[in-house]
């Protein structure tokens, strides 16, 4: 589901290429999000913790999948230090949501995630974003806590999803 550098085809693992706007550029990594039931609150949408464990939820199949992050038993894990959200529309269920992952820092230890929220229509982020965040992460040793910089897999997983 990683969409290309340039507009194009992209997301085509979840229902064949589809040509989509230019919004979809803006991120290098691209996943579909279904809501649920129980995401919608009292006031009939999306509460706002369910963007934030979107965010979370998109940062970390990456980091474990692409990165070969060890959640359980590695050496390096990352702590969450840093993290934010503007929301500028509502979504409900069943609401199919798109969300854009790309890294807008990378430092020694730590790193800037950007996400985008948006509506997905036929499996392509549609419109405007609903939601837009941050996550900075610093990678440290599990048993020390002290900052040390991502190698290996986790480092190349991360500059893929630079922008600049």
């Amino acid at each position: 589901m990683t969409a290309p550098g340039t507009c194009g085809i992209g997301l085509s693992a979840l229902s064949g290429p589809t040509v989509f706007s230019v919004t979809a550029s803006l991120y290098p990594h691209w996943e579909l999000m279904p809501t649920r039931w129980k995401d919608n609150d009292v006031y009939g949408h999306v509460n706002n913790v369910v963007h934030y464990s979107l965010m979370d939820t998109v940062i970390n199949r990456w980091l474990i999948e692409r990165g070969e992050l060890d959640i359980e038993h590695g050496e390096v894990i990352g702590l969450c230090v840093e993290s934010h959200c503007n929301y500028h529309g509502s979504v409900a269920f069943p609401d199919v949501l798109a969300v854009g992952l790309r890294v807008g820092h990378l430092g020694r230890s730590s790193v800037r995630y950007e996400i985008g929220i948006y509506r997905s229509a036929d499996s392509a982020p549609e419109g405007d974003p609903v939601a837009e965040g941050h996550f900075v992460h610093v990678f440290v040793n599990r048993s020390t806590r002290r900052p040390v910089p991502p190698d290996g897999p986790l480092r190349a997983a991360l500059e893929a999803l630079r922008t600049s």
